[in-house]
């Protein structure tokens, strides 16, 4: 039986294949600028007193439909980026999260020094040259929606290009599609298949991981007290975005949130 993230990967590579014919990698390639410097979140997460949260610009989701369609993403993730958050995500993503490709540019432009996370589903190396082009500064890989080897040559060619790599798990299964070049490794608690939140998740898998790994929690924080009770365990990082972006002013949100943390 297919699940959403079986129709989202399949709706992806059609995308993907699409934009492929409007513009080919080469000219990707010749239009894209690769001396621009770009922001480490794996140094933002480990400099002393770091917030360690990632916070999202998020629009919708297959599972809460519209969360926020009423905010700006330049003025959203200046917000975040005052309110202290060690790095930002942006979907780019359409049909199923609401996000844009013009939304990330909006972040880049508004938040030049902070780093900036492209949240989609890489099917194709194509996408990561366009991550480039973007300015990107890290990218995520699903292990669910790829095999080791596309793990390792994708994470190859995102560091070629300068950007780091987030490779998010969600069950014991994937442990085995860990490549030890990925910068950072995070833990997923909404189980991908159905779009149910299991705060445990993270916990089972920590001890799972490579020590020396950058450990990140996502999905489904919530409070203050649980990203305390998580970093104590060994995360070094909290990827949210719909506990900010249900609220009317989610960059005050942010702000509340990380002023309640202990550093």
């Amino acid at each position: 039986m297919s699940t959403i993230l079986d129709e989202i990967v399949i709706n992806r590579r059609l995308e993907v294949n699409q934009q492929k014919e409007l513009v080919s990698l080469s000219q990707l390639k010749s239009a894209t600028d690769f001396n621009t410097p770009r922001n480490s979140l794996v140094r933002k997460l480990t400099a002393s007193g770091s917030s360690g949260i990632i916070a999202e610009f998020k629009r919708r989701s297959p599972s809460k439909g519209v969360i926020n369609d009423r905010v700006e993403p330049e003025i959203v993730t200046k917000g975040y980026a005052d309110a202290g958050v060690s790095g930002l995500s942006v979907l780019t993503d359409g049909r199923y999260f609401g996000g844009t490709v013009a939304d990330f540019i909006s972040a880049r432009n508004s938040n030049p020094l902070t780093p900036l996370l492209r949240k989609d589903f890489m099917v194709d190396e194509y996408q990561l040259f366009e991550s480039r082009m973007l300015n990107a500064d890290v990218i995520l890989l699903i292990a669910a929606v790829l095999d080791k080897e596309e793990i390792s040559r994708f994470t190859a060619i995102a560091h070629e290009l300068g950007m780091e790599v987030l490779l998010e798990l969600h069950d014991e299964s994937e442990i085995g599609k860990i490549d030890s070049s990925v910068d950072m490794i995070g833990i997923n608690n909404r189980n991908l298949k159905d779009f149910k939140v299991d705060m445990e998740r993270s916990i089972k898998l920590l001890n799972q991981l490579p020590a020396q790994a950058i450990k990140i929690s996502e999905s489904g924080l919530s409070d203050p007290e649980t990203v305390d009770f998580l970093r104590r365990e060994g995360f070094q990082g909290f990827l949210m975005g719909e506990n900010f972006m249900k609220t009317e002013n989610p960059a005050l949100a942010c702000d509340d949130f990380i002023s309640r943390l202990k550093h």
